[in-house]
């Protein structure tokens, strides 16, 4: 089945595409807002087979989602921004049908099924339609920052400086479990007595963490821990905006590039532990002076903040002739 708004099929505008994975519903909202546009928004739930060879075309794909896709597809968005595999089939067929097509992320096919492919650096994917980034897409700008801390006011109350800890979990490039939380919670106690602690975990954080996070922290003055729904609101977006430092685990590019988007300093734990893809990722970011090995002290750093979705959004309005907003 596919969830819709009821002006999804609003021919005039902006329709994102997405399989609902809260990373993916992120880039492709950060780039639609950034254009200027109203988006409607589609979580898409493909049927075997098509979700297993997702985006390529087999024979019937056109009914690959459902009802509510199909009748998208008789009145085809100006533009579809997709961000994922089963959205890259989703936005293929739509500019079958006669929409602008941008996809996010490598669609592991050949770009020209699309008009645009938007992929990060560490992809390596590259073409005459390819526009490429440091990191992800994501709506942390001075006004993103401002009002999160309008949202979050109860923050200025934690003693500066405040220093908010990002946890993620275990990934195919790095393994954060119960002993690595340890090592990193023996940095921040001997670097942070006399500081406040903001500390978030994430969909990916196990259990073990978890729990082993509450029984070492969760008595500490000046404390804040959010851990899921139990713990209230979502703090996320607060912890950013008043931040005076950052320190991330290193297994998420949505969560580094939207930490580097602050300007306050990100220190990164155990870069040297992961591989693949994401570690090239984090050399880039070393190189360009955006984040520091956690031990390396807590000196500030300078530079502009990684703020790479208003770059690519001018880029996509050039390239498709769109107005501004």
């Amino acid at each position: 089945m596919e969830r819709t708004s009821p002006a999804l099929a609003d021919s005039r505008g902006l329709c994102t595409l997405t399989d609902g994975h809260a990373g993916n519903v992120r880039q492709a909202q950060s780039l639609a807002r950034a254009l200027g546009g109203e988006a409607r928004e589609a979580v898409l739930s493909p049927r075997a087979p098509w979700r297993w060879v997702a985006p390529r075309l087999l024979p019937g794909a056109t009914h690959a989602f459902g009802t509510a896709f199909h009748h998208l597809q008789m009145q085809p968005p100006a533009l579809a921004i997709g961000c994922g595999r089963q959205a890259a089939l989703a936005t293929r067929l739509l500019r079958m049908r006669g929409s602008r097509a941008v996809q996010i992320l490598d669609p592991r096919i050949d770009p020209s099924h699309w008009d645009l492919v938007i992929a990060p650096e560490h992809d390596g994917l590259t073409g005459p339609n390819v526009l490429t980034l440091l990191g992800s897409l994501n709506p942390v700008d001075d006004a993103w920052l401002a009002d999160a801390r309008a949202a979050f006011p109860s923050f200025a109350a934690l003693p500066s400086p405040r220093i908010a800890v990002l946890l993620g979990g275990d990934s195919a490039h790095y393994s954060f479990d119960a002993a690595a939380f340890g090592r990193l919670a023996s940095r921040l106690d001997a670097s942070a007595t006399t500081h406040s602690l903001m500390l978030t975990t994430s969909r990916r954080t196990s259990p073990g963490v978890i729990d082993a996070l509450r029984q070492r922290w969760s008595a500490r003055a000046n404390t804040l821990l959010w851990c899921g729904a139990p713990d209230g609101p979502n703090p996320y977006a607060g912890l950013l905006a008043w931040a005076d430092r950052i320190v991330c685990t290193p297994d998420s590019v949505n969560m580094l590039s939207e930490a580097c988007g602050t300007r306050a300093p990100v220190q990164v734990f155990e870069p040297d532990r992961v591989s693949g893809r994401p570690r090239r990722f984090i050399d880039a970011l070393l190189r360009r002076g955006h984040i520091r090995d956690l031990p390396d002290g807590q000196a500030p750093f300078g530079g502009e903040p990684l703020r790479e979705t208003a770059r690519i959004a001018a880029e996509v309005r050039a390239r498709l002739d769109l107005p501004d907003r």
